[in-house]
């Protein structure tokens, strides 16, 4: 039963993959430039990803049919507070405190929604697709004012950069907050379906263009073998720990399907490639953020399908 589970998560997890080794393929090759890489990131962040969530939030959800809604972003804080706190514990043989926060980051933030969009794709059937989008939607709400306010705060803390309050209200964030109030007022019933479905289409662009980003920035990243023992310790904290205690959560608690699938998936997952962002928008120092955040996304290639089949594997017990 598990080899079976593990040879269709193992084959979705890849096809999600080799949208980023094209990714990674095109920048290593010189066929689309550091500039390029930029414009499709913000093409991603600011139009295509934000369409996506406004488009499925208008057409999807309803309070009436999503009641504790909330739960999603409260949910988002609780696997990041985890995060903080398995990192903490795991960094202590590190000596030098930025080296300290940086590891705990890599360890609380995930790559919370360019990788799951990918894979939800790969793994879920269309009717269930629908659901467990929403459910991730409404967890980005709470993860990103927090990647954006702790995690810049956290990763320049040693360069007393003032912290720009704008970017909590980051374009994702901003629509689903507009969805959610359009939802609310009863105005959806405004947006014609000629309104919606174009708005709808480039939003699905969403999924390949963030993988080609991820992609690109991990072709970006120089590998540096000085932090062998940090990377190790971070990989075992953040693609092992982690998902096993998602496991345990979801096995003692006899969580509903969709809501444990989208647990474990967030826990399996490698750190944010935003954290590299971060740095290098503020400027501050590197020292482990681009190795752990490479070495992430490649160990995750395995770890990933075995967590989700010994999930699929415990939904069957």
């Amino acid at each position: 039963m598990f080899a079976e589970a593990f040879q269709v998560t193992l084959t979705g997890v890849s096809s999600s993959f080799i949208l980023g080794g094209i990714g990674f393929f095109l920048i290593k090759r010189n066929l689309l430039g550091i500039g390029g890489l930029n414009t499709i990131s913000l093409l991603t962040v600011e139009v295509t990803l934000p369409l996506l969530i406004f488009s499925r939030l208008l057409k999807s959800f309803s309070f009436h049919t999503f009641p504790q809604w909330w739960l999603f972003p409260v949910l988002s804080l609780a696997i990041t507070a985890l995060g903080f706190i398995v990192g903490y514990f795991c960094s202590g043989f590190l000596k030098e405190k930025e080296e300290r926060l940086q590891f705990i980051s890599l360890v609380a933030f995930q790559n919370s929604g360019y990788l799951p969009l990918t894979l939800l794709s790969s793994l879920l059937p269309n009717h269930k697709q629908e659901l467990i989008l929403i459910y991730l939607f409404l967890f980005l709400l709470g993860f990103n004012l927090v990647m954006f306010s702790l995690g810049i705060y956290m990763l320049t803390y040693f360069d007393k950069k003032e912290f720009d309050f704008k970017s909590l209200f980051n374009p994702p964030v901003v629509a689903t907050l507009l969805g959610l109030a359009v939802v609310w007022l009863g105005w959806q019933h405004f947006f014609p379906s000629w309104v919606l479905n174009p708005l709808e289409k480039i939003g699905d662009c969403t999924v390949p263009l963030a993988m080609i980003v991820v992609g690109g920035n991990l072709a970006l990243i120089r590998i540096n073998q000085r932090y062998l023992k940090p990377i190790t310790m971070f990989t075992l904290a953040k693609l092992v720990i982690m998902p096993l205690i998602g496991l345990w959560f979801i096995f003692v608690w006899s969580t509903p399907e969709m809501l444990g699938f989208l647990i474990i998936l967030q826990l399996a997952m490698p750190p944010a490639t935003n954290l590299s962002v971060i740095v290098s928008r503020y400027n501050a120092k590197d020292i482990l953020i681009s190795q752990g955040i490479f070495w992430g996304h490649l160990f995750s290639l395995i770890t990933i399908p075995v967590f989700l089949s010994l999930y699929f594997v415990i939904r069957t017990l």
